[in-house]
């Protein structure tokens, strides 16, 4: 059985912000094609088009679904305001660039890559761990805490030596952990977290935050004392996933769908967008304020460690310390992330993960 085989066959696969996280370096990339847009000799040469994050990710979207197993992938480049299509051949290359994307041609297939992502999440789901499709690379990215050693190190180094050209592994300096500290911050069994975005439920006012958080208590007040009930959980899934719905104590509370930028201002929230790698974004939270950063990775695996295991999170460079917790991250006037955790501050940098925000309020039935 070569390596490649191995790897498919282990397959078995508004307010303030919150938490800190975990994210893959880029290496080297796997494309056999410049990013640049530059055909082959031969080959008629396309000028590729510009597009905002918005745009990117909707015709990346469609283009992926169009081109079904012959896609890899596709990150958005703000640098260059393209959008870039992994494809699997010149035939779907051909096909991209006529859309106006930059079309690269690599070596992993987006099955490929998620059965190594499924084969690591079978022989080396360790404590302290955390992976990633990259598209920039067009490999999985893993990365390890320093708790990781001894057998846990080996365990996983045997897993990612099993596919060679599928996997690259990072060393973080940081403990990989939800950020829930006992933040415009909210109260709730001796912790303290951040409120992510308010919503209506049922035509009543209630608000988005980490599912860590709302495991730890029923009930969350506005103050550390406890002497000002702000709201009761309705809803809280951790891990797994990391969301929870609280809904505030007095029906008539005024809940503006806004995100407090702790300085005097705020961004109004109008809509929902879904991640794309490439993407802008802003987090906000109680402890650290708002802090800038880029999505870097999608549907990232996280072991938090004592079999806490969540699935589907957004990957970024944004920073963020305890007490973020459940924090809101945005794009332009969009909701797209609630803060988990991982590892890092906001004075040296860190690495965060975020739990979709369009997937919290499908299972939850809450509306924007």
């Amino acid at each position: 059985m070569n390596k490649r085989t191995g790897a498919l066959i282990g397959a078995g696969a508004v307010a303030i912000a919150a938490a800190a996280t975990l994210l893959p370096h880029a290496n080297a990339s796997g494309a056999k094609e410049q990013q640049g847009g530059q055909s082959r000799p031969g080959q008629q040469n396309q000028e590729a088009r510009t597009f905002n994050s918005r745009s990117a990710a909707t015709l990346g979207t469609t283009l992926a679904a169009d081109l079904g197993g012959d896609g890899a992938g596709w990150f958005y480049d703000a640098e260059r305001r393209q959008l870039v299509m992994n494809v699997t051949d010149e035939q779907s290359a051909s096909r991209a660039r006529q859309q106006g994307a930059v079309a690269r041609v690599v070596e992993n297939s987006t099955a490929e890559l998620k059965a190594a992502k499924g084969t690591l999440g079978e022989q080396a789901s360790v404590p302290g761990t955390a992976w990633s499709i990259d598209p920039r690379t067009n490999k999985v990215s893993v990365v390890a805490d320093r708790t990781v050693t001894g057998n846990d190190m080996a365990r996983l180094k045997a897993a990612v030596d099993g596919m060679d050209g599928l996997v690259t592994v990072k060393r973080s300096a940081g403990e990989f952990k939800p950020f829930a500290e006992g933040g415009d911050a909210i109260f709730g069994g001796g912790s303290r977290c951040s409120l992510g975005f308010n919503v209506t439920l049922q035509g009543e006012p209630a608000f988005l935050t980490a599912g860590h958080c709302g495991n730890i208590s029923q009930a969350w007040t506005s103050d550390q004392e406890g002497g000002q009930p702000l709201g009761t959980v309705v809803e809280s899934v951790f891990p797994e996933s990391d969301f929870a719905l609280v809904k505030y104590d007095d029906p008539a509370t005024e809940a503006p769908s806004s995100v407090d930028l702790q300085n005097g201002s705020q961004q109004e929230i109008t809509q929902v967008a879904e991640a794309s790698v490439g993407m802008q974004v802003v987090r906000s939270g109680s402890t650290t304020g708002t802090s800038e950063g880029t999505v870097t990775g999608l549907d990232a695996t996280v072991n938090y460690g004592n079999g806490d295991i969540v699935d589907g999170l957004i990957q970024t460079d944004v920073c963020a310390e305890p007490g973020d917790s459940g924090g809101a991250m945005f794009s332009g006037d969009a909701a797209v992330g609630l803060t988990s955790g991982g590892s890092g501050d906001c004075t040296q940098g860190g690495e965060t993960f975020f739990q979709p925000v369009s997937d919290a309020l499908a299972a939850t039935g809450a509306e924007l």
